[in-house]
């Protein structure tokens, strides 16, 4: 049973049928999932969630598919840690990490795709594809593999080595272009104008966008069924930022949550922050920019949800904040050495956001805050490869070893 009544374009409202269609043919608006909340309040309840398995299809009726036939591989439900050494740190006392390495490929992308592949299959596709800059692409591939779909990749052609190899293990038809994600982007939507693909990101977008939204079902869950005072999210397509806000507000329409004004903050790369500029200039409307960032997955010069992650933050009371490269790097260094979660390049912008937020006074240091880690940084190893301490080489006896400790640590 579906409780979705029809895709919804988000700027005229026009209402249209649940196919792979994502632009409103009267105003090219982005279409999403409308759904009948009405329903979905006298179904659902807190005991019918918890008693369902630990994955993001516990929370089916806010999700946009048709039956129970999941294409998954035991997605979601990551874990919430508190991040008390962290947080002392930082000068924080109720401070989360959400750690999304946690899932089957790595990255929280393998939630949208679980949701975009089995809407794909539900209307008959047979072939998975989509534009990547890096995580997405070991997602498609991987799930792609688990539902017997082909499956076509497109990536930068410079992307970190890690994440080719995250995708190639499953062997799709991984292209290499040349340029960056939006050169990718632009060349994968005149590729889906003539094949019948499932774009997870284009023409299934938005389905695959709903996926998000578990990350804030999971985190309301997970804190005891309240949603946290402030967030911290990064933004690439700006789509995570929004959905994390939408699926807040949805568990308060259908009574799971009480209501309560959570503030919403975006994190970008130096290199790469349309968003954030646009945030500080203090103007609805972003300017498109060359990305120059080591954070590749958050490399989207022109975001497809930017003004929607504006509209976003100013609705919630929220801010933005950016990273240099140094930042992004001690970002990363400083969560794993204070509460073992190694990050990728984006969660190093997600941490150094942070920090910086907590600095200039923006967050509230009293708040239960969660900053979102999105993936793991064995993806991204060459990014602090040469930042690390040097490993000593010693011959295998005491007197070896206790002369090494004497040595200066570079």
């Amino acid at each position: 049973m579906s409780y979705v009544k029809a895709l919804k374009c988000r700027e005229c409202g026009q209402e249209y049928e649940k196919v792979a269609k994502y632009v409103c043919e009267f105003c090219f608006g982005p279409l999403e999932a409308a759904y009948d909340y009405d329903k979905i309040k006298k179904d659902i309840t807190r005991e019918k969630i918890a008693s369902r398995p630990l994955n993001i299809w516990r929370y089916r009726e806010l999700l946009p598919v048709e039956g129970e036939k999941y294409n998954t591989l035991q997605e979601g439900y990551t874990p919430l840690l508190k991040a008390d050494r962290l947080g002392a740190e930082l000068g924080m006392k109720n401070l989360y990490i959400k750690n999304d390495c946690a899932n089957p490929t790595h990255s929280f992308k393998d939630r949208v795709v679980a949701v975009a592949s089995t809407r794909a299959l539900e209307l008959g596709f047979d072939t998975l594809a989509c534009a990547s800059t890096g995580n997405l692409a070991n997602a498609v591939a991987a799930y792609g593999a688990h539902a017997g779909m082909k499956r076509h990749v497109f990536i930068p052609s410079d992307l970190e080595k890690g994440k080719i190899i995250g995708a190639l293990v499953y062997d799709p038809n991984l292209v290499g272009v040349k340029g960056n994600y939006d050169d990718v982007n632009r060349l994968c939507s005149e590729i889906a104008g003539k094949y019948k693909w499932a774009f997870v990101n284009i023409n299934m977008r938005p389905y695959y966008a709903e996926g998000s939204k578990t990350l804030a079902f999971e985190t309301a869950e997970q804190l005891g069924w309240v949603a946290p005072d402030q967030v911290v999210v990064p933004v690439a397509s700006g789509s995570l930022l929004t959905k994390i806000w939408k699926g807040t507000q949805e568990f308060i329409k259908v009574g799971l949550i009480a209501d309560k004004k959570m503030r919403v903050f975006g994190a970008q790369a130096e290199g790469c922050s349309p968003v954030t500029t646009a945030y500080k200039a203090k103007v609805d409307t972003f300017r498109p920019v060359k990305p120059n960032t080591i954070a590749k997955s958050l490399a989207i010069g022109n975001p497809a949800d930017g003004y929607y992650a504006l509209k976003t933050i100013a609705e919630s009371n929220g801010g933005a904040e950016m990273a240099s490269d140094p930042e992004i790097i001690e970002g990363i260094k400083l969560l794993a050495r204070t509460e073992g979660i190694f990050a990728e390049t984006a969660g190093g912008v997600t941490i150094a956001c942070l920090k910086k937020l907590v600095e200039s006074g923006a967050l509230d240091k009293d708040a239960v805050t969660v900053a979102y880690i999105t993936g793991t940084g064995l993806k991204t190893q060459e990014a602090v490869a040469d930042h690390l301490r040097e490993v000593k080489i010693i011959q295998p006896n005491l007197e070896a070893f206790e002369a090494s400790q004497l040595q200066p640590v570079s």
